[in-house]
Parts: C-alpha cells; structure tokens; sequence
C-alpha cells in the first residue's frame, strides 16, 4: 500500500463509521468528543475495472480482491484523532493530529452536513457545514505558515553568512511535506510574491503557505449524513456556492456503506461496495425491509453511498493516480500460474521505468524495455503509462 488516505474532521461527525465502513474495521464509535484518541489504522480499497476480462481469464489477486469485474486495489486508510478549531496551537488533541496527519497523501475530511455537532463536536441544531470546512482549511494553513515562517528564519539566517535561494530553505524545513524547492519555486511564482521575504508582508506568507499545503495536503470533503432532509438542503447550497469550487465534495452516509457491507457479510445482501444498488438474497424482518429499501432509494439518488467514491475521487480525480497490472509473456500469468496477482497505484505522469523501480529496485536498475501486454508491442523506459496498462518488464534482473 503506497498511497495514504488521511480521514479527518471535528469529533462527532460519523468519522469513525466511515473508517468502519471502508476498512470493516471495529474502531469504537459515538456521538461525543474524541471517540478517536490514537490514529486507527486500517485497510481500505480503491476500485479499478479489472483488465483480466478483455483477455478472457479471471483474475488471482495477491492483494485486494476482485469481484464482478472490479479490482479492489488497497490502500492504507489513517483515521486521525479529533480535530477542533485551535489544533495549531494545541487546543484538543492537536499537536497530535498534526503529527499523525503528517504522513497523509490526501485528505478526506468528513463533515456532518445535517448541522447537528457544533464547533466541538456537541450535539446541536442548524449548525453551518460550512463552518466546518473553512476550520480545517484555517487550521492547516496556520499549521502551514508557523512552519513556512521557520523556513523564512532559516534563510535569513543562511543568508548573512552563504549564498542560498529562499526555494531550498523553505523545501529543505518543509521535507516533511513531500515537498521540493522546483515545486517551491512554482508556488511562489504562482502568488507573485518575489523571491526575497524581506518584501513579502502577511498577506504573501498566507498566501504562499495555503498554496503550499493545497499542493501537499489535497481535501476531498465527504458531505456525511447526506441521508437526512437537512444534509440534502445543505449539499444542495454549498455545491452551487462558488466560494466552494475548490474542493471536490462528495455526497456520503457512512452509515448506509456500513450497513451494507454487514449485511453482504452475513449473506442477507449481495452488494459489491460502491455499486448504486443490491439484491437482497436473505430473509429479512419487515424493520429490515423498510431500512434496506431507504438505503436503497439513497444509494439510487446519490449514485452510492458515498464512501467508496470519496476515497477513489481523493485518489484518482485528485491526485491523479494511475492503475498498472504486471503482465506476462504469452498472457498475463505467473511463474507460478497466478493471472494478474498485482495492481500497482503509481503517480501521474509515471513512466515504465518508474514502474519498474515501484516494483522493485533490482528490476529498474535492469530494465531494458517494457511490452504494452494489449498491443503487444515494446515500449521504452521513458514512455508514459495510461490508467490500467498491462505492461510487461523486461530485465536483466
């Protein structure tokens, strides 16, 4: 699992649930503050149209499964401890999920859009998502622009005694974002500020540090709760509000995700997570039927349940990943008769070499040449990959 999805948002907001619900984890949930006190770890999927079809076999994952077509590819899914207004400055558990969040590739940030947890995670009435969603913004960028400032010191430090550009201060004091003094330089050109903090006034530093942390810490929201008439009004304002096109904001219940998923677990359901309906294959009290067929009209309207399609627009849409199956020679089988047992997860742009060096270091530093398995023709070490090529390696190693 080389990609991390980070799940956050206040206490209270059905966060837990949706962990539950993409891992089938038992993390404990409730409705009060920081049910959540350590980061729960777990094992989510993402899903990739299978490609074992259109060569007429059946695939053998290693990893993942795959069912009715769909590869679910795994992911590791971080459940961060309970994020209220102040986190940068060490309000709740703050400095914690600070640190916890550090490791995060993308942000799904869950958020009660029914309006009935406050700021702090109490249960109330009419509360604004909104609210919500700006806080983490707010807090994010503030966390961003205490460490962005030490960068700043750094560099007028350096700068007394040695010739240094501001991109490599600030890259090298910001490496635990994953990111770099090239995509430093671009960020602050994008703001046009100048390359000498000496002239940059607050409003630059804000600027520079939200550009910073929206290429590094990526927000997808999960609009949950979105079963309920007020959750429905509010998604319907804040997607036509255009202070929100930044963000991707993906209708959600948890609940219903996790419902499903127990009930195709005890044979009651047959359901493939994120499909929009279910075939009810169990017996079934008539309480069950009328909860069933809710989820049903739910899961029709909002094409899901939300969960699923959360965590694969953060990965796909919004970062931009790329699916890859090892191929074989003669077919898409293994040495030890296994049919696309791997699913790889690679960036956007990645080529066959770094496709090769994904795998395994051996097999890069050996490469000679990769084979599109669909075309069956050679393609080099610096082609570029399409989302769900079979590639073949050829290697020394």
């Amino acid at each position: 699992m080389s990609y991390t999805v980070g799940l956050v948002g206040k206490p209270s907001v059905g966060k837990s649930t949706f962990f539950n619900a993409a891992t089938m984890n038992d993390v404990p949930e409730g409705a009060y503050p920081f049910t959540t006190i350590d980061p729960s770890i777990g094992e989510a999927y993402v899903r990739v149209p299978c490609a074992a079809p259109e060569f007429e076999e059946t695939c053998t994952p290693d990893s993942g499964f795959c069912r009715k077509g769909e590869r679910f590819v795994p992911v590791k899914l971080v459940d961060v401890a309970g994020l209220i207004p102040g986190a940068h400055e060490g309000a709740g558990l703050g400095n914690q999920f600070l640190t916890d969040l550090n490791e995060a590739d993308v942000l799904v940030h869950v958020v009660d859009f029914s309006g009935t947890t406050d700021a702090e995670g109490e249960p109330t009435e009419g509360h604004d998502p909104r609210d919500d969603i700006e806080f983490l913004e707010d807090e994010l960028d503030m966390w961003y622009l205490d460490i962005l400032e030490r960068g700043i010191e750094r560099y007028e430090g350096a700068y007394n005694t040695a010739e240094t550009d501001i991109e490599v201060e600030l890259a090298e004091q910001m490496t635990a974002f994953r990111t770099n003094e090239d995509e430093i330089k671009r960020l602050i050109r994008r703001v046009g500020c100048g390359f000498e903090p000496a002239e940059w006034d607050g409003d630059d530093r804000e600027t520079l540090a939200r550009e910073i942390r929206q290429a590094t810490k990526p927000i997808v929201i999960a609009a949950n709760k979105m079963d309920t008439p007020e959750a429905q009004a509010n998604y319907e304002e804040i997607t036509s509000d255009p202070d929100y096109d930044h963000l991707e904001i993906v209708p959600a219940s948890a609940h219903a995700e996790k419902a499903l998923k127990a009930a195709d677990e005890n044979g009651v359901v047959e359901y493939v997570p994120g499909s929009t309906d279910f075939e009810i294959v169990g017996d079934i009290s008539e309480e069950q039927a009328a909860g069933l067929d809710r989820i049903a009209e739910f899961a029709a309207e909002y094409d899901g349940t939300g969960v699923q399609a959360a965590l694969e627009t953060a990965l796909f849409d919004t970062l931009g990943l790329l699916a890859v199956f090892p191929g074989s020679s003669g077919g898409l089988g293994t040495a030890d008769g296994k049919i696309l047992p791997d699913c790889f997860l690679l960036p956007p742009d990645a080529t066959t070499s770094d496709f090769a060096y994904h795998i395994h270091s051996d097999l890069g530093d050996g490469l000679l040449h990769g084979v599109d398995c669909r075309a069956g023709r050679q393609i080099g070490g610096d082609h570029e990959l399409d989302h769900r090529d079979v590639v073949e390696l050829i290697t020394t190693n």
